[in-house]
């Protein structure tokens, strides 16, 4: 079995609240992600993903192909947006990054799929201290 890596990098604003506290229990949970005037990072997301070497094009994937799946499927959707307001997949969830990672997988998985492989995980970098991996359901 081989694993392959994609990395893409977009960048975007959210908050992390609940419309069910007030801002003062919103700052006690989340800190300063809590502003009410959002805040944004430099995002980095790895994709990874798995199979079998096709001994025709000695490719697991194609990743050209993967990156166009990519870029289609989570980047155009995210780069320089607001997750919270602006997002489709990210509705009617916390704009965690736990929460996009886990999203941006279920936005991936079929296409991966259909392009030959499987996919291992989601990796999405918030800062260079704050990394969140997601391995499916």
């Amino acid at each position: 079995m081989v694993f392959i890596t994609r990395r893409e990098r977009f960048n975007a604003a959210h908050r992390l609240f609940r419309e069910d506290y007030s801002d003062e229990k919103n700052l006690e949970v989340f800190g300063k992600c809590s502003n009410p005037l959002w805040h944004g990072h430099n995002y980095e997301l790895y994709v990874t993903v798995k199979g079998e070497i096709n001994p025709e094009t000695g490719f697991l994937i194609n990743l050209k192909d993967l990156s166009r799946l990519v870029r289609e499927r989570v980047i155009e959707k995210l780069d320089h947006r607001n997750i919270n307001l602006e997002v489709d997949f990210m509705q009617g969830r916390l704009a965690s990054t736990e929460n996009l990672a886990r999203a941006i997988w279920e936005q991936l998985e079929a296409g991966v799929r259909m392009l030959g492989a499987e996919l291992h995980s989601i990796r999405v970098s918030e800062t260079e201290n704050n990394i969140v991996e997601y391995f499916g359901h």
